[in-house]
């Protein structure tokens, strides 16, 4: 999955820079959110709010008591995400899956990866 993952990343990249338009597959909307931590330490659950802002997007992941907030660039293929919650940083890259998405994340400095997936509401 991180290979497929991989890929994906890099036609998204390789599509904004070809080409800034709307996406065909708009990732923007309320969904259900399950994931898992970078090294396996535990599986979590909640929602996520992605809003286009212009050529970007805002997406907000509510997990538990925190708030996470962070902002998107992409294609129709895949988006790239920075967050923050307090003084956590990091990076997601997703892949479109159907009306659905499909990542892998890790926080700023970070040298493991967990997986996330996000389902349409």
């Amino acid at each position: 999955m991180l290979r497929k993952l991989l890929v994906i990343a890099a036609l998204a990249v390789g599509g904004l820079i070809a080409d800034t338009s709307a996406f065909a597959g708009d990732p923007a909307g309320s969904y259900n959110v399950v994931g898992s931590n970078p090294g396996g330490r535990g599986r979590y659950s909640g929602t996520v709010t992605v809003e286009r802002t212009g050529d970007t997007f805002r997406v907000t992941w509510d997990i538990g008591s925190q708030t996470y907030v962070g902002t998107g660039i992409g294609s129709e293929k895949g988006i790239a995400v920075t967050y923050r919650s307090g003084t956590q940083t990091g990076l997601a890259i997703y892949g479109a899956n159907g009306d659905n998405w499909e990542g892998v994340w890790t926080y700023t400095g970070g040298r493991e990866v967990g997986g996330e997936a996000w389902t349409r509401r």
